[in-house]
């Protein structure tokens, strides 16, 4: 299996950040495999990839370049770049890292990609600029449109994947990052499955990065910056998208029965916030109220506030007559 060996101070500097290009990336993967990982997926693959596949039909040398980036066990490099750290950049300054990839540096990493000798084809000056290119079309078509409720979706997982990390250490903020990968004692973290060498992270920056596509890679620039994308979890993702049957928003008002809607799970406040898009004042008026009327509770987690529905307030989100 791969495995990383992580120094306590590497662990102690690491941290989740957002990067508009790893979600986008993730978007093209995910358009371009055309399998969905759960049904609001399913519905953005229907919007969107008809007009992606024609883009490719129009472009079929960036459709070989895609193929070959992505490779059957190893994403192209070029594809994944790994995020600075510093700050949030734009979309537009982390594309124009991947602009300014030499021609050999990105038929090398399609080389690895391909597992093998790169065709006639694929040996040009721009691969890795057609891929800047077509990323920056599906920013623009299909993940821009809804950049504003994946980013909460995206900063709802940091909030609780930074709440495991404070109640049960590093084991539990990566248990079930993504597939394969797991902490497993000793400074070693398991990254994937495959019979890689381990890489020694000690003195590093390591990054993780959270995307809403069901997709995720391991990256490194050099020897001192790692990141992995991973997906988010899939209780924040399907509750960014909980649908508020009309006849509770009509008893208690849209935004108090968005915020009874989403807490199945408990919750914190910061994490309503960014699943609602309500302000915080709000959701604490909101929550207020469900205390008072015995639809919530509430319990300490850490540093944490944690807020859940109560057995009335179960009763009161699922009944029948909601439509």
């Amino acid at each position: 299996m791969g495995w990383w060996h992580v120094s306590a101070d590497t662990l102690a500097g690491s941290r989740f950040v957002i990067s508009a290009l790893a979600e986008v990336t993730a978007s093209l993967i995910t358009l371009q495999q055309g399998a969905a990982a759960h049904p609001g997926e399913r519905a953005w693959l229907d919007a969107y990839q008809p007009a992606y596949r024609e883009r490719l039909a129009g472009d079929p040398l960036t459709a070989l370049v895609v193929r070959a980036a992505l490779g059957h066990r190893w994403i192209a490099d070029f594809l994944t770049p790994t995020p600075t750290g510093e700050g949030q950049p734009a979309f537009g300054d982390e594309l124009a890292r991947m602009r300014e990839i030499s021609a050999d540096a990105a038929r090398a990493d399609l080389t690895v990609s391909l597992g093998g000798p790169l065709p006639a084809l694929l040996r040009r000056s721009d691969p890795a600029q057609r891929v800047a290119a077509l990323l920056e079309w599906v920013w623009a078509e299909a993940v821009l449109p809804a950049w504003p409720q994946r980013r909460r979706i995206i900063e709802a997982d940091v909030v609780a994947r930074t709440a495991q990390l404070g109640q049960g250490g590093w084991a539990a903020a990566l248990a079930g990052l993504r597939p394969g990968m797991r902490w497993l004692g000793d400074s070693r973290l398991q990254i994937n499955e495959h019979g890689y060498p381990p890489r020694e992270l000690s003195g590093a920056q390591l990054l993780f990065i959270p995307v809403t596509p069901h997709q995720g890679w391991a990256s490194w620039d050099a020897a001192d910056r790692y990141a992995v994308a991973y997906p988010c979890s899939g209780v924040l993702a399907e509750a960014g998208q909980a649908r508020v049957p009309g006849t509770l928003a009509a008893l208690l008002g849209p935004g108090r029965a968005g915020v009874l809607v989403r807490l199945d799970a408990p919750k914190s406040t910061t994490q309503l916030v960014a699943l609602t898009s309500q302000g915080l004042g709000s959701v604490g008026r909101h929550l207020k109220v469900l205390l008072d009327a015995g639809l919530v509770q509430r319990r300490r987690a850490g540093r944490s506030v944690l807020y859940y529905r109560t057995t009335a307030g179960d009763v009161l989100v699922e009944a029948p007559l909601h439509g």
